[in-house]
């Protein structure tokens, strides 16, 4: 894959690990995968009173885009609702579309909008926490 793809924020990203393992008593968990690269991404969450996500924790059996993804997606979902969620899938397809630059650790996704075939490396862990809301 081309340098220009896999950029020192993005390996960072990956190798950081935030939120990576599980949760001890999730509220919900989803998995999915993308057959066509082999990734695959379980997310696990604790709802509070309100609905928000309290706690994020997955595990990523994937390439270092995705895993960067997961990464970056889990301190920005805690505290939201799904509705504010599909709110950050939004910001992060208008990166991949190369129509924003996004904000935090979201633009470091910029460069993948010139690889449409690896985009959805990028969106399978919003699918899966996206699965685990019920939305």
């Amino acid at each position: 894959m081309s340098q220009t793809l896999y950029q020192d924020r993005i390996v960072a990203l990956a190798k950081s690990k935030v939120g990576a393992g599980a949760l001890a008593a999730p509220s919900a968990r989803a998995m999915r995968d993308n057959p066509l690269c082999g990734d695959r991404v379980t997310v696990e969450i604790r709802l509070d009173e309100q609905g928000r996500v309290a706690e994020l924790a997955h595990k990523v059996r994937g390439c270092a885009l995705c895993e960067a993804s997961a990464a970056a997606l889990t301190p920005r979902a805690i505290g939201h609702t799904a509705a504010e969620i599909a709110g950050l899938r939004r910001e992060i397809d208008g990166v991949l579309s190369g129509q924003s630059q996004g904000s935090g650790d979201f633009a470091a996704f910029a460069p993948v909008a010139e690889h449409k075939s690896r985009r959805d490396c990028v969106t399978l862990p919003f699918e899966a926490l996206r699965a685990a809301l019920g939305a």
